[in-house]
């Protein structure tokens, strides 16, 4: 029992009972916690750097445990009862009320025991609450989804925009992790498809379906190296120069790029590999006059086609 799920809230009752039980021996206090007694000097030595915001010496936890005892030399004020402010009664009623209401919740009725003993506690503070109105983002409900399906270990049919090719795709996956990298949420997951192991980035899933048949990804496949990003440019994949004018300079910012050097006409050069183009050319079309596509000279001309083709729409 010493992992995180059940450090915390052994933590949590730790202090209590020391409380309940001055000066008590640590051989004893481990055997209650069911735990080694290396494991319970460990929790010590964390508690001992707890306590209230400030983190000064009145603010923090102090314990002495040096010897074979356990005693509490100042509880940080922890020990009161909980007294919350009308504000935060209010606000913990609309979190729980939102979280109740999300899909893919593994345990919706300790949510709503909560929320019952909150509004019981808070009384006429909370009655605000039935005006307040919470906008869950559509990625926010895709992730709960995505989570209740791993936990119950079912396959999925997935909507997926393909920015690249601009196009909806459908497609039946079975998943195996939720990743966070580049400041964004993905599903890794098998992809019946495409046969092959595939990252899908949520804000870019449309609907999600759980299929009535278990996941069954091909075995031993372990998660991909993120440290360098979800995209790994390639040899292969062409490498496009862009001059960036100052309101396209976020450019230089959103996509990996191989290189950035300012010009004496104050843009931006950057290059950057681009497995597909379509994106690239769509970028660039958007940006207008702010962004100049330099080369490969080919794609450059389809560019330059392209927006050609738009003008002549509007003679």
């Amino acid at each position: 029992m010493s992992g995180t799920a059940d450090r915390l809230p052994r933590l949590l009752a730790l202090l209590p009972y020391l409380l309940a039980h001055p000066g008590v021996r640590v051989a004893e206090a481990a055997a209650d916690f069911g735990v080694p007694e290396a494991q319970l000097r460990r929790d010590l030595q964390l508690l001992w750097m707890c306590g209230l915001p400030g983190h000064g010496p009145g603010d923090l936890i102090d314990l002495s445990f040096e010897g074979d005892t356990v005693t509490v030399g100042h509880d940080a004020g922890l020990a009161r009862p909980l007294r919350l402010t009308a504000d935060e009664a209010l606000a913990l009623v609309v979190a729980l009320r939102t979280l109740a209401d999300e899909p893919g919740l593994t345990d919706r009725g300790a949510v709503r025991r909560a929320l019952a003993k909150v509004e019981a506690a808070a009384g006429g503070a909370v009655e605000a609450a039935a005006a307040v109105a919470v906008a869950v983002e559509p990625s926010d409900r895709v992730l709960a989804q995505l989570r209740g399906a791993m936990d119950s270990g079912r396959a999925l049919h997935l909507t997926y925009y393909v920015a690249a090719r601009d196009e909806s795709t459908e497609r039946d996956v079975d998943p195996l992790r939720l990743r966070f990298a580049d400041g964004r949420w993905y599903l890794e997951a098998w992809c019946r498809m495409s046969q092959g192991m595939r990252f899908f980035r949520i804000d870019r899933i449309d609907a999600v379906r759980l299929l009535d048949e278990p996941s069954r990804p091909p075995a031993d496949l372990g998660p991909r190296d993120l440290s360098e990003g979800v995209y790994r440019p390639q040899p292969e994949h062409p490498l496009v120069t862009l001059r960036l004018e100052q309101p396209a300079r976020w450019v230089a910012d959103y996509y990996s790029c191989e290189s950035a050097a300012e010009l004496p006409d104050g843009r931006l050069e950057v290059t950057l590999r681009a497995s597909e183009t379509g994106w690239l050319r769509r970028l660039v079309l958007g940006l207008g006059p702010a962004a100049e596509l330099v080369g490969p000279r080919w794609l450059a001309d389809q560019v330059r086609s392209e927006a050609a083709e738009a003008l002549a729409a509007y003679v």
